[in-house]
Parts: C-alpha cells; structure tokens; sequence
C-alpha cells in the first residue's frame, strides 16, 4: 500500500463498514514499523488491502475489506493465503484478529479459512459498546511432519 492507494482503500473502508478507519488513523498505522499495509489489484484498480501487524510471535490482521464489485470472487481469500505464507514453524505460528459480534459475513469468512473463535472480547470497541470476537488461525505442522528427535532415537 502506497501513499496514491489512499483515496481508493478509504472509499473501500466507507462502503464496507459503519464504523471506518479515518485517513489519519491508516497513516498512524502504516507509519508504525511493525505495521504493514497491502493492497490487491485488478485491471489497474484496488480490488481490496489488508493491513496487519508482525509480532514476535504472531501476525495480528487489524483491518480487511474488499470492494463491493470484487466480493466473492476470491480476493479476500487470495490476501488471506498471501498472510498465511508469512507464518512460520519456527517463530510466527499464528494470526489473530477481532471481528465484531454482529459482523456475521466476516465471521463466517473466517471460518471458512480455518479460523477459530477463542474469546469473546467485552465492550472492545471504542466507537460502541460491542462485543467482538478474537479469531485465531494456527499453523499446523507442514504435511503432516511430525520433527522426531534424532539422537534419542539413535540411543535407544
């Protein structure tokens, strides 16, 4: 995501939630070191962005819209994938995400990625006193690989 991205990720952000970041609320966060910002594009347009935090141990999605004209074409899944490749076995295992009690579209989104409900969050919004849930993705180990410890195996 670039500056020029603005104007067309905020027209997103309006159409898609009641309650929309500002400008200046995506600048503040972009501008933070951790934070990253990215866009899809289809025939020279947004089709739709995400932005995320890296953590220590975790990527932490704070924001995902698609256009209107692009949903259910499979870019929100496609930006999805794009973050799950980020994960590691190593270090970054997981993603986590809040999304609000009445987003019942977004809630099944997730879950049809293999997202899990782990908490619900009370009054989390600062913009109302909704409810959010704490979604999780957790990667598995790849293939079915279990790591096998070697040198007990070789001493037994």
């Amino acid at each position: 995501m670039i500056r020029r991205d603005m104007q067309e990720v905020l027209d997103i952000e309006s159409l898609s939630f009641e309650y929309a970041w500002s400008e200046e609320e995506f600048v503040k966060c972009l501008r933070e070191r951790n934070c990253i910002g990215m866009v899809a594009e289809h025939e020279d347009r947004i089709a739709g962005y995400m932005i995320y935090e890296i953590l220590n141990t975790r990527l932490h999605l704070l924001n995902l819209a698609v256009a209107p004209s692009m949903r259910r074409a499979g870019v929100g899944r496609q930006m999805i994938g794009k973050l799950v490749s980020k994960l590691t076995h190593r270090r970054r295992r997981q993603i986590l995400l809040e999304v609000r009690e009445t987003n019942l579209e977004a809630q099944k989104f997730f879950r049809s990625l293999d997202f899990k409900a782990i908490s619900l969050l009370r009054d989390f919004y600062e913009d109302t006193t909704e409810d959010a849930y704490l979604m999780q993705y957790k990667q598995l180990e790849s293939g079915g690989y279990t790591p096998v410890n070697r040198i007990a195996r070789l001493a037994s």
